[in-house]
């Protein structure tokens, strides 16, 4: 039986299946819930207000008991105040009647800031899909030679391709009737000298490609002309997989408890895709069919998920991914909207989470081909490393969790407006500053009360500060003796710090660092660490010379916090650079040059890989690792900040 559920304040209704959760009715209505976990019930981020009575407007009386009951993940998560407020965990409570839910601004999911801009990389442009302009003498009588042989000896006698023993399907539908209506005179597009994959009447000059990062919490797309190399129009979206499950571990666990969990994930990724297509083409005044050629990259889960290969391998020691290999597949078998016969190309696995995304990172930067000792960080739910020069590279990954993302901080959210992305504190007096997305300037009392929480770069300042400022300590305690009203006990009777009074905030709370965000940061700055520790000691070099910061987290942290804390290994800050989405600058660089491609794939199968986590002496040196910065390792380069921290 179906029963009417509303969401407020998008007015989003409809009926949903009986037994059906608060969170799988907001997916079906296109209401937007923060659900980090991906409905694990261990986030605490769905928090949802049952509105009670009836209600003449829609026609429908809404009550608690219209839900299941609670449970104690819900008991465990939520406040006291709220529970009489009746707030639900959208994850856990089941629909059993009509109901009218407030979702809270904190709970709704915001448009995040995507990065998608790189840095200029000079290439030389040799894409894999090229056009020919041919003339052929049309056929008579006498010379009753066949269209496609009548276009290979023109490919042959004007250009020297000598390899094209293929034409797609799809393109010999239309073949005869293009040519002549063309008066015999073509565009031919050929895929690597092998195939053709469109035949276009007259001169069409320019072939065009898209490139995609495909990340777990963000996706970017370029539209590439793969004659100049240039990148035109770009767009950009949250991966639409979000909705099950922030990271990948919690996509794996969605598409393993749900018969047709895998199919729903891989179809929102291909209708996102084609999203970003359309509207890329739209803005360019071309069509997807214009479009020939096509690269992905993401990480190992991303890979899989996207195309419909169960991930649970992934996701288990020894964690061996479906295939490494850099793989071509038709777009119209994916279901990706462009020219029908063109294919899609997905780079080389590094390993089990060592990802396409990787390697792109690794050809755009270029480590391979540097005398510096380089070490790239890739930061994200996953962490990805790699360290070493020509001679020699090693790789890992790093479970750092979504901590560094705002999931699992109590007020942690994802890089959208509202969200508190740099912080200062007064070593003295303990007051903070802080910068919101959103705002120009740093806030000041009497601007509008927008702030609704803290994204990563914010999270890694405000700790950084708190230790700078001895609000905590080297092990991560807060300092119980300071007088000052910001450091007191929360509600479960432990320490916080208040960054935000509730009269600055747009969600009515005061936004708070507790013991437990301290933590979670803690360990996943160790994890980081410890990674870039065992990378340096296998390649026998005691610190790198340069560290490279990608992706959107790296472009946006504070380095000087991130190493004051202990993120990273000591370097001198001005050989600390961050390299924009070097990712999509890889993606893009494989769709513009074969030679890319070719690169990817000896580097991919080069890089050795090291499994940190199964170290003999991991557990130590992650525990020597906890403290800021470091239990026993210096870092000359920030000590002048270090020794200022005041004595508690």
């Amino acid at each position: 039986m179906g029963h009417t559920v509303i969401f407020q304040p998008s007015g989003r209704r409809g009926t949903v299946e009986a037994g059906v959760n608060l969170l799988e009715a907001a997916r079906q209505l296109g209401v937007d819930i923060e659900s980090p976990c991906g409905a694990a019930r261990v986030c605490g981020k769905c928090k949802v207000q049952i509105q009670e009575g009836f209600f003449e407007k829609f026609g429908i009386e809404s009550k608690m008991n219209h839900l299941s009951p609670l449970m104690e993940e819900e008991k465990d998560e939520l406040e006291e105040e709220e529970l009489q407020k009746n707030y639900r965990l959208a994850c856990c409570a089941t629909v059993e009647g009509n109901v009218l839910v407030f979702v809270p601004e904190e709970s709704r999911g915001a448009q995040q800031v995507i990065l998608e801009t790189g840095r200029e990389r000079d290439i030389s442009v040799d894409p894999v899909v090229k056009n020919y302009y041919i003339e052929m003498i049309p056929a008579t009588l006498e010379d009753q030679t066949d269209d496609f042989m009548r276009m290979k000896n023109a490919l042959t006698e004007k250009y020297g391709l000598q390899n094209i023993d293929y034409i797609d399907y799809f393109v010999t539908v239309n073949l005869p009737e293009t040519i002549r209506a063309a008066n015999w005179k073509v565009t031919v597009s050929v895929w690597d000298g092998k195939e053709i994959i469109k035949v276009s009447p007259g001169l069409v000059e320019n072939p065009w490609g898209v490139a995609i990062d495909v990340g777990s919490t963000t996706v970017a797309a370029y539209l590439c002309n793969l004659r100049t190399g240039e990148s035109t129009v770009k767009r950009s979206m949250m991966n639409p997989q979000i909705t099950y499950g922030e990271d990948v571990l919690s996509r794996i666990t969605y598409s393993m408890m749900n018969e047709d969990g895998l199919e729903k994930m891989s179809r929102a990724m291909i209708e996102g895709i084609n999203s970003l297509v359309k509207g890329m083409v739209d803005d360019a005044g071309l069509t997807a069919e214009d479009v020939v050629d096509m690269t992905l990259v993401g990480n190992t889960a991303m890979h899989h998920l996207l195309l419909n290969i169960d991930p649970k391998y992934v996701g288990r020691a020894p964690f061996a991914p479906a295939f490494k290999c850099a793989v071509d597949f038709k777009a119209r078998d994916l279901g990706i909207k462009i020219n029908k016969a063109s294919y899609v190309h997905w780079l080389p696995i590094e390993a089990g989470f060592v990802g396409a995304d990787n390697v792109a990172v690794l050809i755009a930067e270029e480590p391979y081909n540097q005398d510096q000792m380089m070490l790239v960080i890739d930061i994200g739910t996953n962490g990805e490393i790699v360290f070493g020069n020509r001679e020699k590279l090693f790789s890992t990954s790093c479970a750092t969790g979504p901590a560094l993302e705002g999931a699992q901080i109590r007020f942690g959210m994802r890089a959208a407006p509202g969200a508190i992305e740099w912080v200062k504190i007064d070593p003295e007096t303990k007051e903070p500053e802080f910068k919101i997305i959103g705002q120009q300037d740093w806030f000041k009392e009497g601007d509008e009360p927008i702030a609704k929480g803290i994204c990563g770069s914010g999270i890694i300042d405000v700790i950084a500060e708190m230790f700078k400022a001895s609000i905590i300590d080297k092990t991560g305690r807060f300092n119980q003796k300071l007088e000052t009203p910001r450091v007191r006990k929360g509600t479960d009777g432990k320490m916080e710090y208040v960054l935000c009074y509730a009269k600055e905030t747009s969600i009515g709370k005061d936004i708070t660092v507790t013991q437990g965000d301290v933590r979670a940061i803690q360990l996943a700055k160790s994890a980081l660490y410890c990674g870039a520790e065992y990378l340096m000691e296998k390649r026998g070099i005691p610190k790198p010379d340069r560290i490279v910061l990608a992706g959107a987290f790296g472009s946006y942290i504070n380095k000087e916090s991130a190493m004051v804390m202990g993120m990273v290994p000591d370097c001198n800050l001005d050989n600390v650079q961050a390299v924009g989405n070097a990712a999509g600058d890889g993606a893009k660089l494989a769709l513009v040059s074969k030679a890319k491609r070719l690169e990817a794939q000896r580097i991919a199968r080069e890089v050795e890989f090291i499994e940190t986590a199964t170290e003999p002496d991991f557990q130590e040196r992650f525990a020597e690792a906890m403290a800021f910065p470091h239990r026993s390792h210096k870092f000359p380069s920030v000590q002048e900040i270090l020794d200022k921290i005041p004595p508690k």
